[in-house]
């Protein structure tokens, strides 16, 4: 598990300089700077399957939706509650998010969406408030929320 965190450094200390009202242009800056095809998403992807696997990652929950928390915000980099699920044709518990959402969509195939999305970064501004759901597969879903802020709906 520490080298998935040493992994998602750079991602937490990104996404606490982004504005998150700006969806459009957080998501684009986030794309630029870790390509979800590129080497970083891959190893952090490699990093949370390997966690899945051993059981320190998404080891909570049932099989329709597993769940962890990675970071606490007081262990992270940058102040972010870094947690990853694992759903399959699922919705999530209703949840708003006090200071945004950043989301790491890595999808099992072609076929599963996170909100209508495949493999991509989704940034959720603040203040908005979704039921998280997965539709035609299986996908693992990694999210920031800066200083840990959501409530529970």
């Amino acid at each position: 598990m520490s080298d998935l965190k040493s992994l998602l450094e750079p991602v937490s200390r990104l996404v606490t300089t982004l504005d998150l009202s700006d969806t459009t242009a957080a998501e684009a800056a986030l794309g630029a700077a870790f390509p979800p095809n590129g080497d970083r998403i891959r190893d952090i992807e490699t990093s949370a399957r390997a966690g899945m696997a051993d059981g320190t990652v998404c080891h909570r929950g049932d099989d329709g939706m597993r769940f962890s928390r990675i970071n606490k915000p007081e262990a992270d980099a940058a102040n972010c509650s870094v947690d990853a699920v694992y759903m399959t044709d699922a919705k999530g518990p209703p949840h708003s998010h006090t200071k945004g959402e950043v989301c790491l969509c890595l999808p099992d195939d072609d076929t599963a969406t996170f909100e209508g999305r495949h493999t991509t970064w989704m940034v959720l501004p603040p203040g908005s408030t979704h039921e998280p759901t997965v539709a035609g597969g299986a996908m693992l879903i990694l999210y920031w929320w800066p200083d840990g802020a959501v409530s529970w709906d």
